[in-house]
């Protein structure tokens, strides 16, 4: 394997990162390669969250290092990171209400770090063909499930190396949670790099390749999604499974 081929997508070593004077990670590290889903796993407030803003820039990350495609992002600015290559679909949506689907789709249009722009509005109808109809309502108007679909398109209109999905399934109908599961398959099969932050184990099985669980701020079991499924001793100590 070449060092290119070997080196991963994204690395998160040893960062440490506060709200305020409270610190809520310690030492984190996870990685991932490139095409590959990464789970991340753990209770509510362990720290996924965290993770994932502190990866986009938006909780500072005061030690360690955050390398995307080799080069360090640590310190940099949100939108900074963005244009580098990291797409984020944080765990609340964070949808222009006022706005149509499409203005919210084509307001986070950007090319991709090497150019390129795999990810067009028509593409993206194709993959969500839920928002086809929906192209003129505001988002204001949407069901959670819909405006979860509309933050994943956003995020790839951007044409990230690397996508972030808090909690994609958080708080939406069976139903729905089968239609982001379908989505999350397809863009696997695709080759997309993703990080995906859940709770819930069942949903990352099939989906993940890897799994990191994370407890108190800190990363305590790495290994792949069948071994984390078949170590009930973690999943019974810090998923309540």
């Amino acid at each position: 394997m070449s060092d290119a081929a070997a080196m991963p997508m994204l690395e998160v070593d040893g960062i440490d990162a506060y709200y305020g004077t409270s610190q809520a990670l310690f030492g984190m590290r996870l990685s991932v390669h490139a095409g590959e889903t990464l789970a991340l796993l753990g209770r509510n407030g362990a720290g996924k969250s965290t993770t994932m803003k502190a990866v986009a820039g938006i909780v500072s990350a005061r030690v360690g290092s955050i390398r995307l495609r080799g080069s360090e992002i640590r310190g940099r600015a949100p939108h900074s990171i963005a244009r580098a290559g990291i797409g984020f679909v944080p765990e609340d949506r964070q949808i222009f209400p006022d706005l149509s689907v499409e203005d919210n789709l084509v307001i986070a249009a950007k090319a991709g770090v090497d150019g390129e722009r795999n990810w067009h509005l028509d593409r993206i109808y194709e993959m969500l063909p839920l928002l086809a109809p929906l192209r003129e309502r505001v988002g204001g108007q949407l069901s959670g499930g819909e405006q979860q679909m509309l933050t994943v398109g956003r995020a790839l209109m951007g044409n990230p190396a690397v996508l972030l999905l808090d909690e994609p399934s958080e708080g939406l109908s069976p139903i729905m949670v089968q239609r982001i599961g379908d989505v999350i398959e397809t863009l696997r099969g695709l080759g997309t790099t993703i990080v995906l932050a859940e709770q819930n184990l069942q949903f990352c099985l099939g989906l993940a390749h890897r799994a990191v669980v994370i407890d108190r701020g800190s990363n305590v079991f790495t290994g792949s999604i069948d071994e984390l499924n078949a170590d009930d001793a973690v999943k019974r100590r810090y998923l309540s499974v």
